[in-house]
Parts: structure tokens; C-alpha cells; sequence
């Protein structure tokens, strides 16, 4: 871990997506953070934001839209847009399929408290399942499904019910460079493609999963044809190129305001209780990102805290080397999602790595479980015979080979020592 080149400010290191790093050893998205705090006429940009409201306000069903996953980004734009401006919105949320029960209450207490109307939606589990392994397969990243809905539906119903104006939360521009803060960032097809469905689209999913599933059930994942959307005189923004995102200040308002609550979350300080505590298979995400990369979420969460001077580099230090890259308890559930065992996993996972980082698998301990895991969903396992059909067809195109893996589902894998 130490081997790899990090930002002589914060701790992020060179395999993270989009980084580089100018003479002074600092990364881009440090800098660019040092033109948020210091560059930006902030009250320019809330009159253009109060101009934007005025133009749509009161002409639809709904003065706009907002896609909602309860998480603390979503609930502060709700609040704050409902609170500063008095609009109606249509709240939407794409359901990934792990929701937690926290936040299932906490959706309940917010929806209540502000009086909106609540718009949830669900694919189907067997059709999540099947695009779930494929896109770990195809790309070291299992959520293509998540990133797509959650980006793609919202539009479909802004079509539905003739509402132009969608707000999102912050802008990609606070952890990434795809996206910089001197340059309108429009949540678009443009920025679809650019970064959010891992450049595999639905129709390829099609193609991949070879007609196993419907193509009526990809529609949620593919992003509506630009003429529909310009039909409506649509406009898909960031909340966050229009107020500076400042989270610590934004969770305290909705916890005093709200009731809203955070909760733990696998191999996440105790500090960032307001952290994707939405979805369940987080603390997975994070270990495949760490496979690949050699970092994860301890390391992004302690480098946005140094560039808003809210932690010293060397505290920083100290939680990534506490809490990065140990093996989720909640690997095993996914593993019974999509029917692997965890040497299948492993090898998955390895095989997208990100240069120089070499995962070292025998280096790996156990991470502590969360309150709640019991309570997490054990339905719906993928049958092994599905799993080595996808396994089959990917080996197949990835590696030239025709044989089926040997199956492997009541061979008992080594675990992570502790």
C-alpha cells in the first residue's frame, strides 16, 4: 500500500480514476477544491440558481424533479429546495435492492416531515441478479446496475410526467476530476457515458447476457433518447454548482431539522456515520475498490476532511491504516447473490486491477460486522449452474477459452485470516 504515489496533500493515490499530479505533488482534485473555496462568486451562482426555479416554477405538475435515495446528499437537496424555495417536487428513488432498514425509516420520517410525493421503483430481482455478475465480470464493479438506474430512470419519469427540471446533489467535481469546478457539469448523456455506466450500455448488456434477459427489462438502465428529453425542454443539474457542498454542515441540518440518523457501515471510521449508509453491499464495493486499486473509502473520506481542513494529514493516515481493506462480512451474502465462491471472486476482482497496485490476498484480516447485518435480505441466491453459464461466456470471450469452470459450489474456500 505504501508503494504507490499519494498527493503530498491529501492521501488519495495515483490508481484512483482521473488523478494527476502537477510539480508541487499535489492532485488535480485538490486543486480543485482550492478554486471551490477560493475562485467561485458563490452568490452569482444562487441568484442563477433562484433564476433557474423562477423559470420552471408553477408551468407543470411538478416544479421539478429530484432523485432520491435517502442517503445524506439527496435528503439535504430535498430539504434545502423544499425549505428555500417552497417548490413541489416529485421524489423519486431506484430502488438497487439493498436498502437498509435505517434507511428505510429515515425515508419515511423525511417524506412525512416535508410533505412530498414519493415515486419508488424496483427492477426485478432475477434481471439485477444476471447484470450484477456480468458487469463484475466485465468490469470489477458489480453496482453497473446501480449507477445506471439510479441515473437513467429519474429521466424516464421526468418524460413520464412532463417534468423538465431534475436536481441532483453534489456535483462529481467534490471527489473526481471527470468534471471540474470551473465548468458547467450537466447530469447528462454526455456525463451518462462519460463515467456512469462503466462504458457498457444497455444494449451491450443485451448482447453479453446473450437473450437471457428481456430487452423491455434493460429500458430502466438505459438512458432516454435525447429528442424525448428535449421534447420536455429538460435541464439536469447539480444542486452543488449552485450552493458550496459543505456535508458535516448539511448532516447536522437534516439530523436537528428532519430526525434523519446515520448508522455504521462495514470498514468505515465511526466518524462518517452519514456515509452511504443507504445500500448494504457497500462495505463490498469498497473491498473489490481496494482489490483493485489499493485504496477505498477510509482513504476518499479522510482526503475530502483534509481539503476542507477539517483533518490533518497524519489523522488521515492513521483511520486508512484502522479500517481500509479488510474483508466484509457481507462478502458471503454476496457471493450466495451471484453464485461464486470466493476464489472465483478473488480472481475476478484481481483481474481488473489497476497498475502498479498488486492485491496480496494472504495480507487480507476480517472487518467487524454491523448491527443490522442479520437483518439484510438472504433471498434470492443465484443458482451455481446461472452463474458458471455467465462465467462460461465471459471466460469464453475474455480469455479464448471454451470449457466451463469446474464447479466449484460445494468446494469449501479458504477465508480471510484474521
Amino acid at each position: 500500500m505504501n508503494d504507490l504515489k499519494r498527493c503530498a496533500r491529501c492521501i488519495t493515490p495515483e490508481t484512483q480514476e482521473t488523478i494527476v499530479f502537477d510539480e508541487h505533488g499535489v492532485c488535480n482534485i485538490c486543486r480543485q477544491h482550492e478554486f471551490k473555496q477560493s475562485a467561485i462568486d458563490w452568490s452569482a451562482r444562487k441568484r442563477d440558481l433562484d433564476a433557474l426555479i423562477a423559470t420552471y416554477r408553477g408551468k407543470h405538475e411538478y416544479d421539478c424533479l429530484i432523485p432520491f435515495s435517502g442517503g445524506k446528499d439527496s435528503t439535504w437537496a430535498l430539504y434545502y429546495l423544499v425549505k428555500e424555495y417552497g417548490i413541489k417536487p416529485l421524489v423519486v428513488r431506484f430502488d438497487h435492492g439493498f436498502l437498509r432498514p435505517g434507511v428505510q425509516e429515515n425515508t419515511a420520517r423525511v417524506l412525512r416531515q416535508l410533505g412530498v410525493d414519493f415515486h419508488h421503483f424496483t427492477p426485478s430481482w432475477k434481471v439485477v441478479q444476471k447484470l450484477m455478475l456480468q458487469s463484475f465480470l466485465e468490469k470489477g464493479d458489480f453496482c453497473w446496475h446501480c449507477h445506471t438506474g439510479i441515473f437513467a430512470y429519474p429521466m424516464w419519469v421526468a418524460i413520464r410526467y412532463e417534468v423538465p427540471l431534475v436536481f441532483w446533489g453534489e456535483p462529481s467535481a467534490e471527489y473526481t476530476a471527470y468534471y471540474s469546478y470551473d465548468q458547467p457539469e450537466e447530469v447528462d448523456e454526455k456525463r451518462f457515458n462519460r463515467f456512469i455506466n462503466l462504458g457498457i450500455t444497455a444494449e451491450d448488456m443485451y448482447v453479453r447476457l446473450e437473450g437471457t434477459v428481456d430487452e423491455r427489462d434493460l429500458r430502466p438502465f438505459t438512458y432516454p433518447p435525447i429528442r424525448e428529453l428535449r421534447r420536455i425542454d429538460y435541464r439536469s443539474v447539480c444542486l452543488g454548482s449552485y450552493i458550496p457542498w459543505n456535508v458535516p454542515k448539511q448532516v447536522e441540518m437534516i439530523q436537528r431539522e428532519l430526525g434523519w440518523q446515520g448508522d455504521q457501515v462495514e470498514n468505515v471510521p465511526p466518524g462518517y456515520t452519514y456515509e452511504k449508509i443507504e445500500c448494504y453491499m457497500q462495505g463490498v464495493r469498497d473491498y473489490i475498490k481496494y482489490i483493485k486499486r489499493g485504496f477505498s473509502r477510509p482513504t476518499h473520506l479522510t482526503s475530502l476532511d483534509i481539503r476542507n481542513h477539517r483533518l490533518s494529514r497524519e489523522d488521515a493516515v492513521a483511520l486508512r491504516d484502522a479500517y481500509e481493506g479488510r474483508r466484509p462480512p457481507s462478502l458471503d451474502l454476496f457471493l450466495s447473490y451471484v453464485g461464486l465462491t470466493e476464489a472465483e471472486f478473488l480472481e475476478i476482482a484481481m483481474s481488473h486491477g489497476v497498475s502498479p497496485h498488486h492485491h496480496d490476498p494472504s495480507s487480507t484480516v476480517n472487518g467487524g460486522e454491523v448491527h443490522d447485518l442479520h437483518l439484510w435480505s438472504r433471498h434470492g441466491g443465484m443458482a451455481r449452474k446461472d452463474a458458471e453459464a455467465q462465467l462460461t461466456r465471459w471466460r469464453r470471450r475474455s480469455h479464448g477459452r471454451e470449457e466451463a469452470p469446474a464447479p466449484q459450489s460445494d468446494v469449501k474456500q479458504p477465508t480471510a485470516t484474521s
